[in-house]
């Protein structure tokens, strides 16, 4: 499995981890997965999502009916790209991006399944 993310949407996730930085922002990944690629086409805010220093949380409750989310990104101030068990534990849909600082490319992006397993990530043309 690997995924891909258009240039528009990984622009818009380091645009919206710039934005919130130094703490932590939390998107909806929508998208498709076709022949073993998870393709990452739109991102959503999360309603009534939590962005804190260190933390950011999204009460499940209220995430609409939507199956064309097929994960999470979030940002990681620190600049770690690696999951915390928390991170894993909380994944919604089938992947959790973690976009870290300083937040310039895919060198700052990383994707893992929610088993922990980190997947390969590249630019879809």
């Amino acid at each position: 499995m690997r995924v891909e993310v258009s240039r528009e949407v990984l622009d818009s996730i380091i645009t919206y981890a710039l934005t919130l930085h130094p703490r932590e922002g939390v998107l909806l990944l929508r998208g498709r997965v076709e022949r073993g690629v998870i393709k990452v086409e739109d991102l959503l805010i999360p309603p009534f999502a939590t962005r804190g220093r260190g933390f950011s949380a999204i009460p499940l409750f209220y995430l609409p009916i939507d199956f064309s989310i097929v994960g999470t990104v979030h940002s990681h101030p620190s600049g770690s790209l690696n999951p915390s068990a928390e991170d894993l534990n909380n994944a919604y849909g089938r992947i959790v991006m973690i976009i870290a600082y300083p937040y310039r490319g895919l060198e700052n992006l990383a994707a893992y399944s929610k088993d922990g397993k980190r997947l390969p990530v590249g630019l879809s043309f």
